[in-house]
């Protein structure tokens, strides 16, 4: 019988040291209590001139934009509802940076998951969460590495894979295509986009606790999901937001076309 993990305690939360000082950042499903909402508050923290954040629910939205401007300042946050499945909200959504000086760094964190065995998927389940896992980030890089060529910037972009893009799941099979194509574009738009001196990277989280995903997800498969970890625990959504901050930071300018597991989990 294996050993049970014990479970690791979760580490101080790390102060900010100006990673991303001067930098306008657009990040995409922000709204709720996971890793968007981390990484919004953790480029605020970092120095981002300002963090323009987007997601579909449009009073949580207007909720977080509330509360985060109290805190860092009116003037460096802005929000806009935005379907990734839809080329004119992504448009609008990076139109909405120019008021700081255009987009520098495009965070991808919009996916939809969801448990369907391929005996039962529908083909109306399977486009969806392709449609907005994996083609939602291709329409964001596409859009946004456009106009970073065109404005001659080079910019950052980072995606949100998974693990499970890597492994298998029982019932998994629309969302783990669609992280293992995320990761696909990241490797190959890398090298479209470096001719440019743009890079593309991304971080591939396991599990990530957030009051959502523990509302969902029975206690046991928690408990069977922490011991897959080599901490014995989830990460924090801050954990893997910091890992998306480095790579949309300067410290990582010589990384491109890299999948970072946030996790002790691989191939």
């Amino acid at each position: 019988m294996t050993a049970m993990r014990p479970e690791q305690p979760t580490p101080d939360y790390v102060p900010g040291h100006d990673l991303l000082a001067g930098k306008v950042v657009v990040v995409t499903a922000a709204a709720g209590a996971g890793i968007g909402a981390a990484v919004v508050r953790r480029a605020l923290e970092e120095g981002a001139k300002a963090v323009v954040f987007s997601d579909t629910h449009e009073r949580r939205l207007k909720e977080a934009e509330e509360a985060l401007a109290a805190e860092f300042g009116a003037d460096r946050v802005r929000q806009l509802v935005c379907n990734v499945t839809l080329e004119e909200d992504i448009t609008a959504l990076l139109d909405a940076a120019e008021e700081f000086g255009g987009v520098d760094i495009m965070i991808n964190n919009a996916g939809l998951g969801g448990t369907d065995s391929i005996l039962e998927v529908t083909d109306e389940t399977w486009n969806r969460v392709i449609d907005i896992t994996l083609t939602g980030t291709m329409r964001a890089t596409r859009a946004v590495g456009q106009r970073f060529v065109a404005a001659g910037k080079k910019g950052v972009i980072v995606n949100n894979a998974s693990v499970i893009g890597w492994r298998a799941q029982e019932g998994q099979a629309h969302y783990a295509a669609a992280k293992a194509g995320v990761m696909a574009l990241t490797r190959c738009s890398a090298l479209d986009l470096a001719p440019h001196g743009i890079r593309v990277n991304a971080v591939s989280p396991s599990l990530a606790m957030h009051p959502f995903l523990e509302k969902v997800t029975s206690p046991e498969l928690l408990v069977e999901l922490k011991q897959r970890e080599a901490f014995g625990r989830a990460a924090a959504p801050w954990e893997v937001a910091n890992v998306m901050v480095f790579l949309a930071s300067d410290y990582s300018s010589y990384l491109t076309g890299e999948v970072i597991s946030v996790s002790s989990q691989h191939a």
